[in-house]
């Protein structure tokens, strides 16, 4: 199934998303935890690329597997790490894996790629080269988008800017970056909407389980990290057990405050840990069954 016949046909929708291992040595357990994932129900899930492309090979495979177990996989597609020839061989290869919905990204750049070198080919620079052929090969295609603006933004007009000529490449819907504070979320909705962008928008949301993930979140995608999220890193940083109930329960309260203020799809990072998702589910399931009513 395709998500835009999910969006078609749910009021709610809850996706997971999940990534390959880097160490092969590591294939089986990832492949177990998409199952447990897949037993949860969510509408979709989603699985990653790798910088450069270094895991795609097992995206696929993933991606198959999730289809197995009965969900709709998303598998993401980069521009870095691909030539032209590469990408058709992509397309080739997801459609006999029966993969119907495809993340079109740019890609990160490798960390070890010399600063001033461009590891992207010609024809490939943006995630909106991606989408025409993507679009002409059948493929259901979504896109990312940044509520607190892309890096390498001047600023978030331009940001929006950028983001339009995916939208008009002919995304079907797009996947936000992780946010902790909503209030970025409903102000970006707002200047998508005021700009003309209205394709449905997936909130991505990331259980902070572990005090060590706030460091490492701020420096992949600069978020803004509220001091209620601040406060409990802070205070059970030394406590595992605690950490991670209070991290369970601020994922929860977004959900639902999203869920509330009218936002109808949930995208949850779950750093393949399928015990977060499920308390998560738990915690939000009478919730999402009344919604869906």
């Amino acid at each position: 199934m395709t998500i835009k016949q999910i969006l078609d046909n749910k009021k709610i929708i809850i996706s997971f998303e999940m990534f390959p291992p880097k160490q092969q040595s590591k294939f089986d357990s990832v492949i177990n935890a998409a199952k447990e994932l897949s037993a949860l129900k969510p509408d979709f899930m989603s699985i990653t690329y790798g910088a450069g492309g270094t895991t795609k090979v097992n995206t696929v495979e993933i991606a198959s597997k999730i289809i197995e177990a009965g969900t709709p996989a998303l598998a993401h597609l980069t521009c870095v790490g691909n030539s032209m020839d590469s990408i058709k061989d992509a397309i080739a290869t997801m459609k006999k894996a029966k993969i119907q919905n495809v993340l079109a990204l740019r890609g990160d750049f490798p960390p070890d790629t010399p600063h001033g070198q461009s590891v992207l080919s010609e024809g490939l620079h943006h995630a909106s080269d991606l989408v025409p052929l993507l679009k002409d090969a059948g493929f259901c295609v979504g896109g990312a988008c940044y509520p607190e603006g892309h890096p390498e933004s001047a600023n978030r007009s331009e940001d929006i800017e950028n983001l339009r000529y995916k939208v008009d490449a002919g995304i079907d819907f797009l996947t936000t970056q992780m946010f902790f504070d909503n209030n970025m979320l409903y102000s970006y909705l707002y200047r998508l909407q005021s700009k003309g962008i209205h394709v449905p928008v997936f909130a991505g949301i990331m259980p902070i389980t572990n005090s060590n993930q706030v460091e490492r979140m701020v420096k992949l995608s600069s978020a803004y990290i509220p001091a209620k999220l601040l406060s409990f890193c802070d205070k059970f940083s030394d406590k595992p057990e605690a950490m991670w109930q209070a991290g369970i329960d601020y994922a929860t309260d977004q959900i639902i405050d999203l869920i509330s203020n009218g936002v109808r799809g949930i995208h949850i990072y779950t750093m393949n840990k399928p015990a977060t998702a499920k308390s998560i589910m738990q915690n939000i399931d009478a919730i999402i069954a009344a919604c869906n009513e």
